[in-house]
């Protein structure tokens, strides 16, 4: 027997049998069971219902969990009228085994405040993967076909790197490869003074 509070005075609220089912239900294991769908009015003035398995023979008996919710107690009725074996076999397997929500542990806060930004600066002393004084020193030919083989990416490093421009990094991250290029070239040719040494 469950007892609800309604404005201040006490209201007993009786679960009913709505159903029992005739034919035995077995258990995974083989055990019969006898099937009682019962239902109940909920503190909200809905309905509730379950089925409850009756051991035939040794054992205790066992009870889903909450099956369905129904505005009330007709249509709680009409609910059970339509229970199937397959479906009674499913709640008694569900009442065997119930869910086991796991314990929730306590997230901490976060350890970052943001994001990561979306651009990383590249240290200035970071070593490039070409060295563009060096190459051009073969010629600007070379230098050209070298660096035309690099991504995007590669080429502002190397203007990075050898500080070969001012512009910003957002600027140079948007800059097409084939410019990158020439701002390389040009950038080594007026550091060497424009000749092959």
């Amino acid at each position: 027997m469950e007892i609800f509070l309604h404005r201040d005075a006490a209201e007993v609220v009786v679960a009913e049998v709505l159903i029992e089912f005739m034919d035995p239900v077995a258990s995974p294991e083989g055990n019969n069971y006898t099937a009682r769908a019962c239902g109940a009015e909920m503190p909200d003035s809905g309905w509730q219902g379950w089925i409850e398995f009756l051991p035939l023979g040794i054992g205790e008996p066992i009870r889903s969990g909450r099956e369905t919710t129904q505005p009330n107690r007709v249509d709680t009725l009409y609910w059970a009228t339509g229970l199937t074996p397959i479906y009674l076999e499913g709640a008694l397997r569900r009442a065997l085994k119930p869910l086991v929500r796991p314990i929730a542990r306590e997230i901490g806060p976060p350890l970052f405040e943001g994001p990561t930004p979306n651009i990383t600066e590249v240290d200035p002393n970071a070593e490039s993967i070409l060295n563009p004084f060096a190459v051009y020193r073969r010629g600007e030919v070379m230098l050209r076909k070298q660096l035309s083989a690099l991504s995007g990416w590669h080429l502002v490093n190397i203007i990075r790197s050898h500080r070969l421009s001012t512009a910003d990094q957002t600027v140079l991250d948007a800059t097409p490869p084939a410019a990158l290029v020439d701002l390389i070239v040009n950038g080594v040719k007026s550091a060497e003074g424009g000749t092959i040494k």
